[in-house]
């Protein structure tokens, strides 16, 4: 057994595992956090894409340990204040999920790219982006069109917002 210590969907959590745990076996028997599925355990389907540190990771292959002191964020962190995020919206509105088995580390995909579209310096949505992004992430049902549209549309959203926020922004400094 070992203590790992790490911060979760931006809490400080220290949990008793097994030194063989997996990230995943961690966050849904441990902590209760059953949103990243267990799919191939091989590190072949992304259902258990979780964010680590920011970037896409899969749990189901990264030890517990190994993220000893790091932060990790579940797609049950993923709204703000109780409100989906602008993705899960996008998601339910559009009908990108069917079975939703895949859904959660679609989720957490489409989350660190559209963070990484928001931080670029000229970003530009592309949906050979959007498709690279997501590429580790398999999908048996809906063929991904509407995935695909539910990640343009929520990047599209959020890079409005903030324009919008940033012209308000130089709107007041003048």
């Amino acid at each position: 057994m070992v203590i790992c210590r790490l911060q979760v969907n931006g809490e400080g959590v220290a949990v008793v595992a097994p030194v063989h745990w997996t990230l995943l076996e961690l966050l849904r028997y441990q902590l209760g956090l059953i949103g990243s599925k267990q799919g191939c355990d091989k590190g072949d389907c992304g259902a258990c894409t979780v964010l680590l540190d920011g970037k896409p990771t899969l749990s189901c292959i990264t030890l517990a340990v190994a993220v000893q002191g790091r932060c990790v964020e579940t797609v049950e962190g993923l709204g703000v204040g109780g409100e989906p995020h602008p993705l899960q919206r996008e998601f339910a509105e559009r009908g990108a999920a069917q079975c939703g088995f895949c859904t959660p580390g679609v989720l957490m995909s489409a989350a660190a790219y559209l963070d990484e579209l928001s931080s670029s310096a000229e970003p530009v949505v592309r949906q050979a982006d959007i498709a690279a992004a997501l590429g580790g992430n398999l999908c048996r049902c809906t063929g991904y069109t509407k995935i695909f549209e539910a990640v343009h549309a929520a990047a599209t959203q959020i890079l409005q917002r903030s324009k919008a926020l940033a012209d308000t922004s130089t709107d007041d400094a003048s």
